[in-house]
């Protein structure tokens, strides 16, 4: 990442495929990276939101448009910036990459972990209350320990969704030059631009077995971990095991490492203990003041992010309209509204398909262990390499693009619904399942009054995600190329790449521009009145 590097150059890359186990290293470590970051924003920020109302109100509408901008969007703005920071390096093109891929991973992971956090069961709270639990305490040993099985199936599915995009992150476009990194991603950008349907299948036979692999030594030792915090009155018998996960517990230097780290943390637990209950005493003591000093925080925070929106308004204002006519933004707003229907449309047809399955899967231990992996490798898997053969396919039968490119916007994030459907169906308590056994409840009545209100927060974060992740797909299912054919579908998702091709910066802003307000829209009236619903409404109390 250090090495020398100038824009005007270009990396080396081959489509030999002796090279790919080094490009997959390299996707990996970018993706590990994201990975690790997109945990750190998630807790940080799904807590805040969960903790305080009225933060929630600015910062969950601000999540939602940062999912819906597309990849492209944030290249357009960051790459340049991180170039500048790191000037003849090229760590500053392996930065932007990485935060690409953070960008894919990230806003699913925060809105996963909100939703557990505003869903506790409400007996859960009494219990910590009657045990006089700090807020630290609370956090770690309730509400942390509750989120966790969900949130795993949602790291899953962050992880898989960014294969979708590591085509668009690791071939950077910058100053009409675009910059190849070593890794998968361009590796398939390479083979589509040579029409090598050889280096193709190379790309997807590796992937395979990246996806496997670390499904096998990362996610499954993680999910028969965090088995042990499902929220049950019943338990079963028959739990998740994973042989890395006996090995790791059986080995004697982590158990070493693991009396020290608990150690370490219990003396962590103990100092922010005393420390929460020596703040809840100054609240006490001096409850006017902190009171005061509350209010001029607060009142404070929202002139900064006033004076912010206003000011960086403004400068979008006049940076896009100055080079613009008002009719250019009626056409773009005319084009978001076909985006729009595509979304709903194939959103709608993706739940009635996948919430059954979904379902079926997650109330199955055994077959959801063994469906686990396939379902995490079509979620992985690119659904834009089988765009090629959707164009040939039009093109040869001389086909409507506005029509038959339509479908491919919910090819790569439909899967944040059947994940979040498949995880709410594994943490539906399995004593609910024993309670509707004993009474007879099937078909209908056994769907209305235990499957739906178990599954519904998660099935309405995967769809919120799943929807952003439609308005993102748009960029590259409404725009589509293969060596020299370009198909292009009327949509703001293909506005946007073509201005992008072209380097048309003022229309690129218009465009993300465009695509914020129309989720701002939807999230003010739909999906923040379904998160206040979800937890009134459908919480395990």
């Amino acid at each position: 990442m250090a090495a020398p590097f100038i824009i005007s150059e270009s990396l080396p890359l081959s489509l030999d495929p002796q090279n790919l186990p080094y490009y997959a290293l390299q996707t990996i470590l970018r993706m590990l990276f994201a990975l690790f970051l997109s945990i750190v924003f998630s807790f940080i920020y799904a807590t805040i939101a969960a903790k305080n109302r009225k933060a929630a109100r600015i910062l969950i509408p601000i999540l939602d448009i940062l999912q819906s901008v597309p990849i492209l969007g944030f290249l357009a703005v960051t790459v340049t910036g991180f170039i500048a920071l790191f000037p003849g390096s090229l760590f500053g093109v392996e930065c932007a990459a990485i935060f690409a891929i953070f960008t894919s991973q990230a806003w699913n992971m925060a809105f996963s972990l909100y939703q557990s956090f505003i869903t506790v069961p409400k007996e859960l709270n009494e219990v910590a209350t009657l045990y006089r639990l700090s807020p630290w305490r609370r956090y770690w040993r309730l509400e942390v320990p509750y989120a966790t099985p969900q949130f795993l199936w949602n790291v899953m599915m962050s992880v898989s969704g960014g294969w979708f995009f590591v085509v668009a992150s690791e071939a950077i476009t910058v100053s009409n030059h675009t910059i190849l990194l070593p890794g998968i991603g361009s590796y398939i950008a390479l083979a589509a631009q040579e029409e090598s349907v050889t280096a193709i299948f190379y790309a997807i036979v590796t992937m395979i077995i990246v996806i496997l692999l670390y499904d096998q030594l990362l996610f499954k030792p993680l999910l028969a971990w965090s088995y042990k915090f499902k929220a049950e009155l019943v338990a079963q018998e028959d739990t998740p095991k994973s042989w890395v996960l006996t090995m790791i517990r059986k080995a004697f230097i982590l158990q070493i490492l693991k009396v020290f780290w608990l150690t370490v943390l219990g003396i962590l637990d103990t100092f922010f203990q005393k420390l929460s209950l020596l703040s809840v005493k100054i609240k006490e003591d001096n409850a006017t003041f902190s009171q005061m000093i509350g209010k001029i925080t607060k009142y404070s925070l929202y002139l900064i992010l006033l004076f912010v929106f206003i000011f960086y308004s403004s400068q979008a204002y006049f940076y896009v309209f100055s080079r613009t006519s008002f009719e250019e933004v009626y056409y773009v707003v005319f084009l978001g509204f076909l985006t729009l229907l595509r979304v709903i449309i194939f959103c709608a047809i993706a739940s009635l398909i996948w919430v059954p399955i979904g379902v079926f899967i997650g109330l199955r231990e055994k077959f959801a262990r063994r469906a686990q992996a396939w379902v995490q490798l079509l979620a992985a898997f690119p659904a834009n390499l089988f765009f090629p053969l959707v164009v040939l396919f039009i093109v040869k039968n001389d086909l409507n693009p506005n029509f038959w490119l339509s479908p491919l916007i919910i090819l790569g994030s439909q899967w944040y619904i059947l994940f979040n459907v498949i995880g709410g169906a594994a943490d539906l308590p399995f004593d609910f399942q024993e309670l509707s056994k004993v009474f007879y409840l099937k078909g209908w009545i056994q769907w209305k009054r235990i499957f739906l209100p178990g599954i519904f927060p998660a099935y309405i974060t995967g769809l919120v995600t799943a929807a952003g992740g439609a308005w993102n797909a748009s960029i590259v299912a409404e725009y589509v190329t293969w060596g020299n054919i370009t198909l292009e579908a009327k949509g703001l998702g293909s506005y946007i790449a073509a201005a992008t091709a072209s380097g048309d910066h003022t229309k690129i802003f218009l465009g993300v521009i465009v695509l914020s307000v129309y989720v701002l829209i939807i999230n003010r009236l739909l999906w923040y009145p379904l998160y206040r619903y979800v937890a009134a409404r459908y919480s395990l109390d």
